[in-house]
């Protein structure tokens, strides 16, 4: 069985009284999702939205719908009749019992004790003569004693609901709500993964106090997943933007979006569970014929080698690589591709494409700033018009997406993994490569034209192989993880001199953690000592570096100066998914 998780994502919570006013924040407190998640309805409404957004008839979206949501509500059900699994065709129905024939349903009175009468040849209805039911009403017989002598005034119900001496009812609903309800100081994480070829969004649940981590529910996803981005803006086409008769529309909420291998973008709600389609599908013509790979050439060299797919101004054609919403400008989403461009969203438009993308549709900008795919794209969070990318045309790009022709760059040497700005400083900003280094530059300082040098302010050396995850704490100043293809997580210290112009970088702590070749690395969003992990093993990890001693000494200055408290922690710190052969608390020797 082969599984692994691509890519993790921590759901930025907030409550909304303090997101109204902080939501340029970088990540925010819990809060924002849904304290209890709706269960999907598949009204006329939906049928509508889904039949628009999938270019398919309505009764075509009807039927499918309707048998796919049959089938999540049977789903945990064993089958009956001709479909059960334990049904045996050689068995001889002669053999059979009918132990259900609702006899129990009805008052059943019990024989009065007294002598028996001769018993009589069981044939036809004389086998009943014994039970003498014709004087069974008749009051002159001997009054039953003993602890049932009452029975026959007694009556069977089939549950509780139809007791009407029962006050207190066992509400099914009530219970599912109750297992499905999200806690104000539960975090939530989103997980991309794929087990045998089925891919589909992972949803956890983060309870830091009694450090348990468990599955909330899934979403299917039509194809292999490469990126995940959160955001709370409800996009144009979701039933929660619409207005209703009973409640306005929202203006807040939880949202998840999923680039793949597929070149749209799918946007999915997080507290709606058993959803069968997403939100909103960005990027999705009429037309796909700009999907099928052109072949270059007819011989035997160069059959396996294809032209670049011809862009398109609208929308992608090629695998979704990154995504980036924007948390100030909060109606807009970027997005970086195979097919080398870097294309931007406005999620209050209608999505619809028709023909080759007419003006007005799809995308609201494209960008061709890179010579190969681009890789990783971010949006600067003080900065909030500025973009930056990094691409396997082994450089870095960071633009004005309102005048993108006068950006400058760096060139890097190797083909990016990932990027990212730090919070702390408008101009600085990490890249990760794929021969494991780790650079920092400041962006005052690059050139504009790409052949002149672009050295950067620091170079660190992190693992043997790609460096394929990189992120930087948003709670506490000079500290990054980064994660490699070498099965390596690694936290580092980085401090500044005092003439800002030096840094020193040490290593904290690093970790094999489990989960394989490390995909995704992301700090929490509320404990700037926990962060998460996953990798080709299919796992997801959370990781609480608070209870290591070095990791507490080292870091302890920067907590106190972020005003955190620090916090004592047993065990090692390491918390995953429970199953039924390993303990998932994580029991393991602190690393002292």
């Amino acid at each position: 069985m082969s599984s692994l998780i691509s890519c993790v994502s921590w759901c930025d919570s907030h409550s909304l009284g303090v997101r109204l006013s902080a939501h340029l924040d970088h990540r925010v407190k819990r809060g924002v999702a849904a304290r209890h998640p709706e269960k999907y309805v598949l009204d006329d409404n939906e049928l509508a939205r889904v039949s628009a957004l999938a270019h398919i008839e309505l009764e075509d979206a009807r039927k499918e719908l309707e048998a796919a949501h049959k089938a999540a509500g049977m789903m945990g059900r064993g089958a009956e009749g001709e479909e059960a699994d334990d049904v045996d065709e050689d068995e001889d129905e002669s053999a059979w019992v009918d132990e259900d024939n609702d006899q129990i349903d009805n008052d059943v009175s019990m024989e009065v004790d007294g002598p028996k009468k001769p018993s009589k040849p069981a044939s036809g209805d004389d086998d009943l003569a014994e039970y003498n039911l014709d004087d069974y009403d008749e009051d002159d017989t001997m009054p039953a004693t003993g602890p049932f002598s009452n029975i026959k005034g007694l009556t069977y119900y089939r549950n509780n609901d139809e007791d009407p001496y029962i006050t207190l009812k066992e509400d099914e609903e009530d219970n599912e709500r109750e297992e499905l309800e999200v806690l104000p100081t539960d975090n939530i994480l989103v997980t991309a993964k794929t087990e045998d070829e089925i891919s589909q969004l992972e949803i956890y649940v983060y309870d830091e106090s009694e450090e348990n981590l468990y599955a909330h529910h899934d979403l299917m996803l039509p194809s292999f997943p490469l990126c995940l981005e959160w955001l709370d803006f409800p996009p144009v086409t979701s039933p929660s933007a619409q207005a209703t008769s009973t409640s306005p529309a929202k203006q807040f909420g939880s949202y998840i979006a999923v680039g793949t291998m597929e070149p749209e973008i799918e946007i999915w709600s997080l507290d709606v569970v058993e959803a069968m389609y997403p939100d909103m599908v960005l990027g999705r013509p009429d037309k796909t014929a700009a999907h099928v790979p052109t072949p270059l050439g007819t011989g035997k060299k160069k059959r396996k080698k294809t032209k670049h797919r011809a862009t398109s101004a609208a929308y992608h054609v090629d695998a979704v690589l990154s995504l980036s919403w924007n948390r100030t400008h909060r109606n807009l989403l970027a997005s970086a591709s195979a097919d080398r461009t870097v294309k931007l969203w406005d999620l209050s438009r209608d999505p619809t494409i028709s023909g080759e993308g007419d003006e007005g549709q799809g995308a609201l900008r494209s960008f061709d700033v890179h010579k190969d795919k681009v890789q990783s794209v971010q949006w600067n969070e003080k900065e909030p018009t500025v973009l930056l990318t990094g691409s396997y045309d082994r450089t870095v790009r960071t633009f004005d997406s309102r005048a993108p022709d006068a950006g400058v760059g760096a060139v890097v040497g190797a083909d990016v993994e990932a990027i990212r700005w730090d919070p702390w400083e408008a101009h600085g900003f990490y890249v990760s490569l794929e021969n494991g280094l780790v650079l920092n530059f400041d962006a005052r300082t690059l050139p504009s034209d790409l052949s002149s040098p672009s050295p950067a302010r620091f170079t660190l050396s992190a693992h043997d192989g790609a460096a394929s995850a990189l992120d930087v704490n948003p709670l506490l100043r000079g500290c990054i993880v980064t994660g490699g293809t070498d099965k390596i997580v690694k936290v580092w210290n980085v401090n500044e001199d005092a003439d800002l112009e030096k840094r020193q970088v040490s290593l904290v702590i690093s970790r094999d953690l489990g989960v394989g070749k490390v995909f995704s690395t992301s700090w929490s969003p509320d404990d700037p000592l926990t962060l998460a992990a996953a990798g080709s093993q299919g796992k997801l990890q959370v990781w609480d570096i608070g209870a290591n001693a070095g990791a507490r000494k080292a870091l302890g200055p920067k907590l106190a100066e972020a005003g955190r408290m620090l916090k004592e922690k047993t065990g090692g710190g390491i918390v995953g998914v429970a199953s039924d052969d390993e303990d998932s608390s994580g029991d393991e020797a602190d690393d002292e």
